[in-house]
Order: structure tokens, then C-alpha cells, then sequence
């Protein structure tokens, strides 16, 4: 039962050091600060909602239809492991060798200055896309869970399977809660945390993304040379 304790919070961890530089909540409210510049607080909370339950959405549904799709292809879980464990490790490596002070580790590279302050009633349309996909949530979060859901179906105990699962699942709850906070409160993040200290933590949380691609594509060479 403490093994299972550990390894639940080991993958609880590893789950939201995956998901966040490349969701990047912090980055993200930046970006989508001007969407909400003419709303009200409690209609801005009312939004910023919506876009949490839209992320959660996509990520719960990519957990769990992922291993299956997988199968579906006839792809090994192992070469998953090391193919996304590559693609995690690039996507850090891109963002800690950039030295563009615009690049940002968000979803999407959308332009800012086209993103134009909108009504509540306008806004409704633009919750889910772009602002939830593929601002928020895009390409590179489908991938991470895609190979975090390799990751946990590489097992035929059905406990293990949901104790992965679950862990997972409180990984993307913690993700999409600092999704929340931040979104709302992205006025004062600009104020605040001003453009040299989010490049900081940019660059920390791209090395600690390296670290944890290098992690999964190792663990998955390690399976392809036992089997």
C-alpha cells in the first residue's frame, strides 16, 4: 500500500511537471489578457470557468481515449514512450535555446495584436476556440498526455490502471485550477511579474520539461531492449 502511495504521487508529479510548461498558465494568461479587458470581474470569473471546464474536457477525454487509439494503430507503448519522450525533450530544448524575448512556451504562437478586447456576449464563441484550443490547451498537451496515457495503460492490473489514471486525473485538475487563477488574475500578472521575471520561469520550467521527455525516453529504450 505505501509503494502505491509513492507511486501515485510520483506520477501525480510527473504528470503536472509535464502538462505545465507546455498548457504554461502563466504565459497563456498573457496571451489571452486582451479577450477579457472589457468584462466585468465576476464576468471574467464567469469565462475563465468555462475555459477551465473546456481544458479539462480535452485532457480527461486524450487520457483516456489515448491508450485505445494507440491500439487502434497497433503502436507499442514502448515506441510511444521513446517517440514522445523525444518530442517532450524537444519542445524544452526549443524553449531553452530561444533567446527571442516574444517566444513564449504556450500552445499557439497566435499574434496579440490581433486579439482584439471583446463584449461577454461576443466572447461566448471564442471560450473554447482559440482561447481553450489551441491557446490553452493545443497540440503539444495532447501529445504529453499521450504518452502519459501510454505511459499508465502499460499494465494489465486494473488497479494500477486506475491508481495511473487517477493520478493523472489530479495532475489536470491541479492544471486547469492554476489555469483559473491565473486567468483571472492576469491584470495582475502583467503588473507584477513583468516580462523579465516570465522569462524565468519560462526557462525553468523548460528545463524541468527536458528533463522529464529525457525521463519517458528512457524508460521506453528500457522496455524496447527487455522485450
Amino acid at each position: 500500500m505505501n509503494t502505491n502511495f509513492h507511486s501515485f504521487i510520483h506520477l501525480v508529479f510527473i504528470g503536472f511537471i509535464a502538462l505545465f510548461p507546455v498548457v504554461n498558465p502563466i504565459g497563456s494568461a498573457f496571451i489571452v489578457s486582451p479577450y477579457f479587458s472589457e468584462l466585468s470581474h465576476q464576468e471574467r470569473i464567469k469565462a475563465v470557468k468555462r475555459i477551465a471546464l473546456y481544458a479539462f474536457s480535452i485532457c480527461a477525454f486524450t487520457l483516456f481515449v489515448g491508450h485505445w487509439i494507440l491500439e487502434l494503430f497497433g503502436l507499442s507503448v514502448p515506441v510511444i514512450q521513446l517517440a514522445g519522450g523525444i518530442m517532450i525533450c524537444k519542445i524544452g530544448w526549443g524553449f531553452l535555446s530561444s533567446d527571442k524575448e516574444s517566444d513564449v512556451p504556450t500552445e499557439s504562437s497566435v499574434d496579440q495584436t490581433v486579439l482584439k478586447p471583446k463584449p461577454i456576449s461576443e466572447l461566448e464563441n471564442k471560450l473554447f476556440y482559440p482561447i481553450t484550443f489551441p491557446i490553452t490547451t493545443g497540440a503539444g498537451t495532447i501529445a504529453v498526455l499521450f504518452t502519459l496515457s501510454a505511459q499508465g495503460g502499460d499494465t494489465k492490473d486494473i488497479y494500477e490502471y486506475l491508481l495511473n489514471n487517477i493520478a493523472l486525473l489530479v495532475s489536470i485538475i491541479g492544471i486547469c485550477f492554476l489555469i483559473f487563477i491565473f486567468f483571472v488574475n492576469a491584470n495582475r500578472l502583467i503588473n507584477y511579474i513583468g516580462s523579465h521575471n516570465e522569462k524565468i520561469i519560462n526557462r525553468l520550467m523548460a528545463f524541468l520539461i527536458f528533463c522529464v521527455g529525457l525521463q519517458i525516453a528512457v524508460g521506453g529504450i528500457t522496455h524496447l531492449i527487455k522485450g
